[in-house]
């Protein structure tokens, strides 16, 4: 058996010990699932790197029924060759497309919109879903979280790029041929997903992708 399948049963039984925290009706079941929850921290831990209390401290907030985190993608294109990426500072400058998890309290397009302004400066307005994927069909580092990502078309409306923010190192338009030669923030996005994205510049009217 493989990491990326290990690394499943892993997360899977980290969210059946949620599960059964927040349901179990006696002290018996209590302590059983806190068992399974401690021994899904070690294999989380052995698997991705991240400390055991790090990883506790994390799901700690997580309560109740689990569910997929959301991985919100803002994707802008110049003409049918070029899309809008970001160096994230918290990823050694590496590039991704501009986003983050999804806010409370925010619908998935305002999300999308309001990360491009925060991490370029543009203003934008969504347009369309592209594509809704599972990480986990997709080349990603391993990570604790089962997470969708959500990738959504915005077109520009107005602002300015600014070169650098509080969390982004560079903003510019990439193109296609590029691609191949940039270090790819890869939990965040990869090379085939970005093609697949440059895709729809070409052919807007593509049906929207899920996995």
């Amino acid at each position: 058996m493989n990491p990326t399948d290990w690394l499943r049963i892993a997360q899977r039984l980290q969210a059946l010990a949620q599960t059964g925290l927040a349901y179990a009706s006696n002290g018996f079941d209590t302590e059983r699932h806190r068992e399974i929850h401690a021994l899904s921290m070690q294999m989380l831990a052995n698997l991705t790197g991240e400390p055991v209390p790090q990883l506790q401290a994390i799901f700690a907030a997580e309560t109740g029924y689990p569910t997929p985190k959301v991985d919100i993608r803002a994707v802008l294109f110049r003409g049918t060759e070029e899309v809008l990426m970001v160096q994230e500072k918290m990823d050694g400058n590496r590039w991704s497309l501009p986003g983050g998890w999804a806010d409370v309290g925010y619908t998935p397009f305002e999300v999308a919109v309001k990360e491009v302004q925060e991490e370029t400066g543009l203003e934008t307005q969504a347009v369309r879903l592209l594509a809704l994927l599972d990480k986990k069909q997709h080349h990603h580092p391993p990570q604790p979280w089962y997470v969708y990502k959500a990738f959504v078309l915005c077109r520009v409306t107005g602002g300015t790029i600014r070169p650098h923010t509080t969390e982004t190192a560079e903003v510019r338009w990439v193109h296609r041929d590029e691609l191949v030669g940039l270090e790819l923030s890869t939990d965040r996005v990869t090379l085939a997903q970005l093609e697949t994205m440059l895709a729809f510049a070409q052919n807007p009217d593509l049906p929207t992708l899920c996995d």
